[in-house]
């Protein structure tokens, strides 16, 4: 151990009759890690230049200055490269053959960084750290600073990868599936438009969520939902019993055509925002109680029995508008009831999703507006795969057993009549 890691100290207490501690030890850890590091790099340096000694020994046909008959090329000398790895930078002595060309099948021509740097880069790219913030990380980290070209470089070699993981088969059954989208900002022609991005994600039988799938979609319109629909049909979505999400455009009538046993459940935070835009501002905190009253009773008939109460108290208060939406809307907001208890709150809403589209959208944020809908697309389902990796996809979110045995009657039109649901 180097001389300068150990010093000797001589303690000695304030008080005169405190005895002497005699010689102590001190470490210096910080010359003590900056040895450790150096050693680890001398030797992931030299075992990467033995190996390319061996290559290049192995494509000679013998080692160097070696006298065989087997030998069919003979060495040049070599040249210095740098690599940077996750221990730090080496020096590689990358060698020159006099007929053959040198191709080393451990570092590859061109290449300044160990694989695994570079799949650092792209996990901190997906996890959310902008751009800008990768370049300073890998200049503290590696001592080189990675050009945004170079993360872009990167990040569409794992495109095919991400193709793959969101066009691959949906095993199970899924009973809860929550729907939604995101608009997201797109150069056009110069201009800078909206794309819709679709997304969904379910509860499996075993009670875990999942991604079920993402698309690109032109608008949150029908022709949008049905093609995302037969996309997760095709690719195997079944036992569908409630689907969640807002009353998006087009998007119930393509539920009944792909899932026409299948309930739909409209957003009730949704729902409340809607019958808000007829109320003044002053009364908003008011409706909002009563609303909240009508989804916190204990079952189905009671709930409709409130939802009766609210609209007649709504007429009073002179919002007849307001009355009119709950009056024709309440009742696509009822399908969790058919559902077991220990369920509702979590089917009630799309809060869900929403939690990861307000991740994705401040994952978005960082790229402005992207250059076309696939790029949007890709960065996306990248950051979709990456959220199914942390807890949120281990751990279980509901228990299915209470589901198991229960029989749901098949959805049906509903609507006020003569002041009561039907």
């Amino acid at each position: 151990m180097n001389e300068d890691m150990i010093s000797d100290a001589s303690a000695t207490g304030a008080d005169s009759q405190t005895k002497p501690l005699g010689d102590v030890i001190a470490i210096n850890e910080g010359l003590i890690k900056d040895h450790l590091n150096k050693i680890v790099v001398t030797t992931v340096e030299e075992t990467l230049n033995a190996l390319l000694d061996a290559e290049a020994d192995q494509l000679c046909g013998a080692k160097r200055y070696e006298h065989s008959e087997d030998r069919v090329d003979t060495r040049a000398g070599h040249y210095e490269r740098q690599l940077h790895t996750q221990a730090g930078e080496v020096t590689l002595k990358m060698p020159k053959l006099r007929k053959l060309p040198f191709e080393s099948a451990i570092v590859e021509r061109y290449r300044r960084r160990e694989i695994s740097v570079e799949e650092a880069l792209v996990e901190m790219y997906l996890a959310g750290v902008s751009v800008r913030r990768v370049e300073d990380i890998t200049q503290a980290l590696w001592g080189t600073r990675v050009s945004p070209s170079t993360v872009s470089e990167l990040n569409q070699k794992i495109a095919v990868q991400i193709e793959e993981w969101r066009n691959q088969p949906i095993t199970g059954e899924h009973p809860y599936v929550f729907l939604d989208g995101i608009w997201l900002k797109r150069s056009w022609g110069g201009e800078v438009k909206n794309v819709s991005i679709l997304v969904a994600i379910g509860v499996n039988q075993d009670g875990f969520r999942e991604v079920l799938g993402v698309m690109e979609g032109a608008k949150e319109d029908k022709p949008s939902w049905v093609n995302f629909l037969r996309y997760l049909k095709d690719r195997g979505l079944t036992g569908v019993r409630l689907v969640i999400s807002d009353k998006c455009l087009g998007l119930v009538e393509s539920l009944a055509e792909f899932y026409p046993d299948t309930r739909w459940q409209r957003c009730v935070v949704h729902f409340y925002r809607n019958v808000w835009t007829a109320v003044p501002s002053s009364k908003v905190r008011e409706v909002a109680a009563m609303l909240k009253a009508i989804h916190a009773q204990e079952d189905l008939e009671a709930a409709r029995a409130k939802a009766l109460l609210v609209v007649a108290k709504l007429r009073e208060m002179k919002l007849a508008r307001a009355a009119e939406t709950v009056a024709t809307g309440i009742e696509e907001t009822f399908h969790y009831f058919h559902f077991p208890s220990e369920h509702w709150r979590s089917l009630r809403t799309n809060n869900p999703l929403e939690r990861i589209m307000r991740e994705i959208r401040r994952r978005t944020r960082a790229v402005g507006a992207f250059p076309d809908g696939n790029s949007a697309l890709i960065l996306v389902a990248a950051r979709l795969r990456h959220i199914v990796g942390t807890l949120w996809g281990r751990k279980r979110y509901m228990d299915m057993s209470h589901l198991k045995d229960l029989t749901i009657a098949p959805p049906a039109p509903s609507k006020v009549v003569e002041g009561q649901f039907a």
